[in-house]
């Protein structure tokens, strides 16, 4: 197969380009090779390569920011994608991209499922929301794997501020009142390529995260725990639960981020290792 990468430079690209390269003929671009704000520039490189798979790893992902130039979030996170699903379908190539939880207002009591309708709260998951909207409707084939709180060894990402912070403080003051799953890029980079060595792959929505659950004030715990373990920090800062009002932000968070992957699992027979066993991992690797 011939795989165009879209976004390597970023924290899942960088996963993926790692993960897919034995599978075929990868191209990665990062933006100043290929600019998702750029339509025009989009369509061509896509017809240029002319790929037999779209792996979309690229997006808008500063959440907070999104709430002041919702235009730039719209043309990355709604707009690329349906370009990249009409290019697909032209070229009768397969588009895999990357959606988020907060596509929904968390307000349900048990996880989200792919049957459950979206309500997103922030301009990033309204940006996000229209994209898939915008692979659905271009008719092309397509996977949807809409995951939650993404992290990694690059880019921005909360482990990585929190090490950070547990370098400089000696307290810090963590929401405690939403709950997700913490997701690292290499095991959805590595479900990826094992997904794509399969012959009949089936088109449509599915969720992929870690399996367990924690609250963000879990989750610094646990980081600051495995990074003493791992030898990178000499000493854990005191965490204190907050509440999400006591720690206001531009864009509104759900409170329930968890996402039922059940049918991911059904249908493709893989699940993603419990959320801390990714975090040892990774900090395993942690060279930063």
């Amino acid at each position: 197969m011939k795989i165009l990468l879209t976004g390597c430079g970023g924290q899942l690209g960088r996963e993926m380009k790692r993960s897919l390269a034995s599978l075929g003929e990868l191209v990665a671009c990062d933006r100043g090779q290929l600019d998702l704000a750029k339509p025009d520039a989009l369509r061509d490189a896509v017809r240029a390569i002319a790929p037999t798979v779209i792996v979309n790893a690229a997006a808008y992902t500063a959440v907070d920011k999104a709430e002041a130039e919702p235009a730039v979030a719209d043309a990355i996170n709604a707009v690329a994608p349906g370009i990249l699903a009409d290019e697909a379908r032209r070229l009768g190539a397969l588009l895999i991209h990357y959606s988020t939880d907060y596509v929904f207002d968390g307000t349900k009591p048990a996880p989200y499922n792919e049957g459950d309708i979206p309500a997103p709260l922030s301009a990033y998951g309204r940006s996000k929301y229209a994209g898939e909207l915008a692979i659905t409707a271009a008719g092309s084939r397509h996977l949807i794997l809409r995951t939650s709180w993404v992290y990694g060894l690059h880019g921005a990402n909360f482990m990585k501020t929190m090490l950070r912070l547990g370098r400089e403080r000696s307290e810090l003051r963590v929401v405690g009142d939403q709950i997700g799953a913490p997701t690292w890029t290499r095991h959805l980079a590595d479900a990826t390529a094992v997904i794509l060595t399969r012959r009949d792959l089936p088109s449509g929505l599915y969720h992929l995260a870690a399996a367990g659950e924690t609250s963000w004030h879990g989750y610094a715990e646990a980081i600051f725990i495995e990074a003493q373990r791992a030898g990178l920090l000499e000493k854990s800062p005191v965490v204190h639960r907050i509440t999400s009002a006591d720690y206001p932000l531009p864009a509104t968070r759900p409170a329930n981020s968890r996402l039922d992957c059940s049918r991911f699992t059904r249908d493709f027979g893989l699940a993603l290792p419990d959320w801390r066993t990714g975090l040892i991992d990774c900090l395993a690797d942690a060279r930063f």
